[in-house]
């Protein structure tokens, strides 16, 4: 998978979705739920701004390939779940969605977690 342009792409979508918070729902949602809205559109921006950087970190720091995929799809899995959870908990108000959150904050730390080890290894 070409990462630096999967983060591209969900860097793009994070500009279009913050937007589309900003000005297509404030005046539909409660307070509650755009702090919601603007929690996932922060997080979403964080890691694949992560993912950009994660995915150039082979051209210049001589990481393996195989570990740049495992924190990559991790960071995207975290994206897809946390972030995406929160949209559509904010939006829907579906409240059981907030039970599967933590799996995609689970993916975020590990991503970050397995990163390090890599670049520990790495540096050896």
């Amino acid at each position: 998978m070409n990462w630096t342009a999967t983060a591209a792409i969900f860097l793009g979508l994070a500009v279009m979705l913050g937007a589309f918070g900003a000005h297509g729902l404030r005046a539909r949602l409660d307070d509650y739920s755009i702090g919601i809205y603007e929690r996932a559109v922060f997080y979403h921006f964080v890691h694949a701004l992560g993912l950009l950087v994660v995915s150039v970190l082979p051209r210049i720091t001589g990481l393996q390939s195989s570990w740049t995929t495992w924190v990559c799809a991790l960071l995207l899995g975290g994206i897809l779940i946390f972030c995406g959870s929160l949209y559509t908990l904010a939006i829907t108000g579906t409240r059981w969605l907030g039970a599967i959150t933590p799996i995609g904050g689970l993916a975020f730390i590990a991503a970050w977690f397995l990163l390090a080890l890599a670049m520990l290894r790495t540096s050896r």
